[in-house]
């Protein structure tokens, strides 16, 4: 599975550009601010739906523009698969798969796989369970369906059980049968969604120390804990324990939308322990494992966003890193880089090819040899 063509019409910050890529490594180069980030955002965009960056779809529409369009064309097990997304002001997100337009986002998720790293992933360490929770989430969902839609049940019933809380709060008028209502929606739906996400990290963690421990050189030990109000409380005890608090606070405080992952570094937490390099081989690693979990399981090799992964990685992790690349097949992989050089000399050194493109402004030029 690969990318073989990608089209931008008003995307952030391209008037209208048109690419044909190389199936192995792919490379965008030029200056800080020039938008090699946002050709990698919109290939994220035709996998999963929604930018890696922004939230609001509105913020990716060029300035001064009313509307995007992004088309790409995959070579999706030897046939070419034409997946569009449409975006205009006002108006609804519209994706469609070979002209036929999808009833539901969610059926898309899952059909091309891929995996970002980026240095905003930082935001997995710095930032609170939220930003963990999704990272968790966006993963599980490539492969997952069911899990998909059993995250999208539970927002939709914590939202109405929450709403309850509030309107009872209000009216000062609670009634307990109401509430049970929500909460026997609840309970099944949070169970399953715990026991994946339980299983899931079990079997993530060796996969990741490997990755760890070849980019690090083996100096460090590290690990990940999910940490879920669920792994010592049955659902339905927790959300009876915590039911005065929850008619206070008009929200629910218990359950798997309060989960969290937490990372370790020799026995430390990485956010307060770990330098800055060694920040970015955790991500890094942990970001390799997550493609060769969705690989194995989905019998397809994601397509690898890097993101300036040269930024605060010494020379010795990045040619740990490159050796990696080039010794395991990743299949398609898309670089950026401020340095055109640099690029070409690594994959030259480890017998690579690379398409280099060159991005200045709204142009991307093709720097084939």
């Amino acid at each position: 599975m690969f990318l073989k063509k990608l089209s931008l019409v008003n995307f952030k910050n391209y008037e209208a550009v048109d690419l044909e890529f190389s199936s192995g490594v792919n490379a965008f180069t030029g200056g800080n601010g020039e938008g090699k980030t946002n050709l990698l955002d919109a290939i994220h965009y035709l996998a999963m739906c929604k930018s890696y960056f922004n939230s609001s779809d509105l913020q990716n529409v060029k300035k001064g523009e009313e509307l995007f369009v992004l088309q790409g064309v995959f070579d999706l097990n030897g046939v070419d698969e034409s997946i569009s997304c449409g975006f205009k002001k006002g108006q609804k997100k519209v994706l469609k798969r070979n002209q036929k337009e999808y009833e539901r986002l969610a059926d898309h998720i899952g059909l091309i796989p891929v995996v970002m790293i980026s240095p905003t992933d930082v935001s997995l360490i710095t930032d609170g369970s939220e930003d963990r929770r999704r990272f968790l989430d966006s993963i599980v969902s490539q492969f997952d369906r069911i899990y998909l839609e059993d995250l999208i049940s539970y927002g939709r019933v914590i939202s109405q059980r929450n709403a309850y809380l509030k309107h009872a709060y209000q009216t000062r008028k609670f009634d307990s049968d109401s509430l049970t209502i929500w909460d026997e929606q609840l309970i099944p739906i949070g169970n399953r969604i715990h026991s994946v996400r339980l299983k899931f990290i079990e079997e993530l963690i060796p996969i990741f120390a490997r990755y760890y421990d070849f980019i690090s050189g083996g100096k460090e030990t590290i690990d990940i804990k999910y940490d879920s109000d669920l792994n010592e409380n049955s659902f339905a005890d927790l959300l009876q324990k915590s039911l005065e608090k929850d008619k206070v606070l008009q929200y629910t405080t218990s359950g798997t939308h309060r989960d969290d992952l937490i990372f370790m570094i020799n026995g430390f937490p990485v956010k307060k322990f770990a330098s800055q390099g060694q920040q970015k081989s955790f991500l890094i690693a942990m970001k390799l494992a997550q493609f060769d979990f969705i690989a194995q399981l989905k019998k397809m090799k994601p397509i690898l966003l890097l993101d300036d992964i040269y930024e605060k990685l010494d020379d010795s992790r990045i040619s740990r890193l490159m050796e990696l690349v080039s010794k395991h097949n990743f299949g398609q992989i898309f670089i950026t880089d401020t340095h055109l050089e640099r690029v070409q000399e690594i994959f030259e050194r480890i017998g690579e090819e690379v398409r280099c493109f060159e991005v200045e402004g709204m142009a991307v030029a093709v720097l084939d040899n």
